[in-house]
């Protein structure tokens, strides 16, 4: 029993970044925009995040700036679609 247990919380653990983007999109999409980079923004900011926070050595400047460039390269995508 203690074996099911911790593979329960190793799944929640791992699948509520995926059920936090998911609901985000659902909100947005209800709104009528349809955003199909939702899991490329993730990566984006968590590889960002990592390099900044590995770099620095702090966590908070990783954390910032992971939600700033998610943030960013969401705004610079149409520029890039519409350039092409």
């Amino acid at each position: 029993m203690e074996i099911a247990a911790s593979i329960l919380v190793a799944v929640m653990m791992a699948a509520t970044p995926l059920l936090l983007a998911a609901l985000g999109e659902l909100i947005t999409e209800k709104s009528g925009v349809l955003n199909l980079g939702v899991e490329g923004m993730m990566l984006v900011g968590a590889v960002c995040a990592f390099a900044v926070a590995h770099q620095s050595g702090n966590a908070y400047f990783g954390v910032i700036a992971g939600a700033w460039r998610a943030s960013g390269w969401r705004r610079c995508l149409p520029f890039w679609c519409w350039c092409s």
